[in-house]
């Protein structure tokens, strides 16, 4: 799970522009409410689907507008929805395997890591990557390298954040967060690359963060309900029958 999601996380942003990538990627709150009934078999409320609804709308008008700017890739598209499942799939393995590993963060990201390296070989032979590296003009460069030391380094430090994030709070919190930080990177890859949206490109930005926005209020005050209603039940005195 680990290695697709990197894997078709940089598919994303090969085929789509940056801004889009928030859009592209948005479907994460969806997927994980399917793999969440379909794994764990926990049912979502009317209200949350609502949501989630929302968000698929705010996807769809994304890719038409994206379209309509002429910078849409249907395979760029495409790995985004995957992307959007297998990182939906990799929050909720890590949320399982931390007690494998003695909850230890630190542990999971060090064989996670580990087990990508060993992967990552067999697909480069697989799709030919190797003679593409190999005859790369900055293979020797130390300012290429320096940079992918450095992007290693904060790739390592986002893969610990991330297993300690869904350790304390839960799977769900974690993709919904992220989203809120990619739709900080959309704004400022506009401003970076000076990028001009048209008014439903981000009215399509608006409702993904919307969606996902109200998705974790929704959810924040079942979850609230539940715990009064069990701190509730726990406290009811019980009365025994006289003898």
């Amino acid at each position: 799970m680990f290695v697709a999601m990197i894997t078709f996380n940089n598919l994303t942003l090969k085929y789509l522009t940056v801004s889009f990538y928030m859009v592209g990627r948005s479907l994460t709150t969806v997927a994980n409410v399917v793999f969440t009934y379909l794994m764990l078999g926990q049912r979502t409320t009317v209200k949350a689907l609502g949501c989630c609804a929302l968000i698929v709308a705010g996807f769809f008008l994304g890719i038409d507008q994206e379209n309509a700017l002429g910078t849409l890739s249907m395979f760029g598209a495409f790995c985004g929805v995957a992307s959007s499942v297998f990182v939906a799939l990799n929050a909720i393995y890590t949320s399982r395997c931390l007690p494998c590993v003695d909850n230890n963060v630190w542990r999971l990201c060090l064989y996670n890591n580990f087990n990508a390296c060993i992967l990552f070989i067999p697909l480069m032979l697989i799709f030919g990557e190797s003679p593409i590296v190999l005859s790369y003009p900055k293979i020797f460069n130390l300012a290429f390298w320096f940079a992918m030391t450095m992007a290693g380094l904060l790739g390592f430090s986002m893969g610990y954040v991330t297993g300690y994030q869904i350790q304390m709070t839960s799977p769900l919190t974690h993709n919904v967060s992220g989203t809120a930080k990619s739709y900080v990177q959309t704004l400022i890859a506009v401003v970076a690359y000076t990028e001009t949206k048209t008014s439903l490109w981000w009215i399509s930005n608006l409702f993904v963060l919307g969606g996902s926005g109200l998705f974790a209020h929704v959810r924040a005050t079942e979850m609230k309900q539940n715990h009064n209603a069990s701190k509730n039940s726990d406290t009811i005195p019980t009365t025994s029958l006289p003898k």
